[in-house]
């Protein structure tokens, strides 16, 4: 097993990668949002995209369905798997029969023992899913983990409204908590009160203003002992009470002795703490102020984080993209500085995100170099100085490398074959053999006006044919140039016919470029990329975060 490596990307399916790279007992937190299906969770981070992309999808259809891999997964849990997941399978399997729903459990259950085994004694995990599979899910956490281990059930209200035919609207997640062991990291932040509470429950103000309300200093129930003594003429045994000085005001005078209650009094006094009733005899009591008790606690119903707006900064257009403020919550309660927080689902990077903002080691696995080549952009976006830093691995390094990765998967190579020049996939229904010429985009502007680079890949082998072809659809589409990305080395003919092509003024640049140019695999790993003005980022790009980092505003 190699050494962990931290702030690394892996492009894969997160099983072999968990196995070959994740060593036993080596991560302290683990936050995954698995899909059930791709529709919902793998779709594309562009501001431009019309919709999921069918070649995009087609990359987990033979992991989500019935298929060699599944009956694999689901054959080496039951043959080998723990007893009580063994049989907890095998009976779902009886109950639920070969579907979706139980080709899922299959491909979960395999992965969770392996998420267990990478766990630390006293790490933890958190499950997002939606009610469709939670159910399910959550005895399949149980046969993992055991019940014992089982800490939350996180409802988080996803959305504001949802409308629903002949039933309630569906508006949260369920996000399931589970420690290894009975020992385990937790740092529980608190909220600050809401306004609303601070108005309705402290009441009174001091002179400065600073709110207060009166809370008793007695307890229900007589005593013999010090707490039962009478102070400053106030004896508690008449009342049927005895005094009780609350740990949260006993923290404010500091080293006195907690069996002499009457001293304890006497300091609260000093400083301004005790308040007298107006009628003699009465019992006093103790100003309390909203600091005293630090802040509320956070119950397992997340109301309070609100999804993504349209007009949110953080808003990359992944339409399952979950806010900043939910996954610090979980990283936060969960980890410390320092700590390694694994994603093996990383989809947009949002838990990825948080680590870094959190100052925690992260690890993220994806199963397509669409997915890594935009969280890669994301975290440069936000993090600056992470330039050079983000190791990623699974991605070609070579030319023997892009030609294995375009046998293997056509459609990968094309994604990660965009991403070296910075252009946007095409990502709509065309994509179905129908896509006109036009595999990507690289935006620039001319002027006031948004114009694109046409991006043509192709991976076989090249005739002159595709030359012409990609001017044409350049002129179709109106646009002023074209790249043809391929991973051999061009004709001399093709080469000729680009050239005929002439080249793109640029006015608002004062510069003349190629109007059709052909840039190879080889070139992109020699760093040679597109002649063309100044790009604009065809992808939503991540607010850049501050430079003290760590903060949550909503948490204290």
């Amino acid at each position: 097993m190699p050494r962990l490596q931290t702030n690394t990307l892996y492009y894969g399916d997160n099983l072999p990668i968990l196995r070959d790279y994740i060593p036993d007992e080596s991560i302290d937190l683990i936050y995954l949002d698995p899909p059930f299906n791709s529709n919902r969770s793998y779709n594309v981070l562009f501001k431009e995209t019309a919709g999921p992309s069918p070649a995009q999808t087609g990359a987990f259809e033979d992991t989500w369905h019935w298929g060699n891999a599944t009956i694999q997964a689901y054959e080496e849990v039951v043959t080998n798997g723990p007893d009580t997941t063994a049989r907890l399978l095998s009976a779902m399997m009886s109950a639920l029969g070969h579907n979706d729903v139980m080709a899922y459990l299959s491909m979960m259950a395999i992965r969770l023992l392996e998420l267990r085994r990478v766990l630390k004694p006293t790490g933890s995990i958190y499950l997002h899913c939606d009610p469709t599979a939670g159910h399910y899910l959550k005895v399949l956490m149980d046969s993992v983990f055991g019940p014992k281990r089982f800490r939350n059930e996180v409802i988080w209200k996803r959305t504001h409204s949802h409308g629903g035919a002949n039933r309630f609207g569906a508006v949260h997640d369920i996000i399931l908590s589970y420690s290894k062991t009975s020992t385990f990291m937790w740092n529980a932040k608190r909220l600050r009160y809401s306004d609303q509470y601070v108005e309705g429950f402290f009441k009174f103000s001091d002179a400065d203003g600073r709110r207060y309300r009166s809370t008793i200093l007695t307890g229900s129930g007589t005593r013999t002992g010090s707490s039962g003594k009478p102070w400053r003429g106030v004896d508690p045994t008449n009342s049927g009470r005895h005094w009780a000085v609350p740990g949260y005001a006993r923290r404010r005078i500091g080293d006195v002795d907690p069996s002499n209650v009457q001293a304890a009094l006497d300091r609260l006094d000093e400083i301004g703490r005790v308040i007298w009733p107006a009628k003699a005899g009465g019992i006093p009591t103790f100003k309390q102020y909203i600091d005293d008790l630090g802040g509320a606690e956070i119950q397992d119903v997340w109301t309070d984080i609100p999804p993504i707006s349209a007009q949110a900064k953080e808003r990359l257009g992944y339409p399952t993209q979950k806010p900043l403020a939910l996954l610090e919550r979980i990283i936060a309660a969960s980890s410390s500085e320092g700590d390694v927080v694994l994603d093996p689902f990383c989809g947009c990077g949002t838990a990825i995100h948080a680590a870094q903002n959190l100052n925690r080691k992260w690890i993220g696995i994806d199963i397509t170099h669409l997915a890594i080549g935009l969280i890669r952009r994301r975290l440069l976006d936000a993090f600056p100085k992470l330039q050079g830093k983000i190791r990623v691995i699974g991605e070609p390094e070579d030319l023997p490398g892009a030609a294995e990765l375009a046998k293997n998967d056509p459609y990968q190579f094309q994604w990660w074959a965009l991403d070296r020049v910075d252009a946007q996939p095409l990502t709509d229904e065309r994509k179905k053999g129908r896509d006109r010429g036009v595999d990507g985009i690289i935006p620039f502007l001319e002027g006031t006006d948004r114009r694109r680079a046409i991006v043509s890949v192709k991976s076989g082998k090249l005739t002159p044919a595709f030359v012409r072809d990609l001017k044409g659809t350049v002129e179709r589409e109106k646009e002023p140039m074209g790249v043809l990305l391929t991973l051999n080395e061009p004709t001399r003919e093709m080469k000729t016919e680009a050239a005929a092509a002439g080249t793109y003024r640029s006015e608002t640049w004062q510069k003349s470029y190629p109007k059709i140019q052909i840039i190879t695999v080889a070139d992109i790993f020699n760093g040679r990329n597109v002649q063309m003005p100044p790009k604009v980022s065809p992808f939503a790009q991540a607010a850049r975060e501050r430079e003290r980092e760590g903060e949550q505003a909503t948490l204290i």
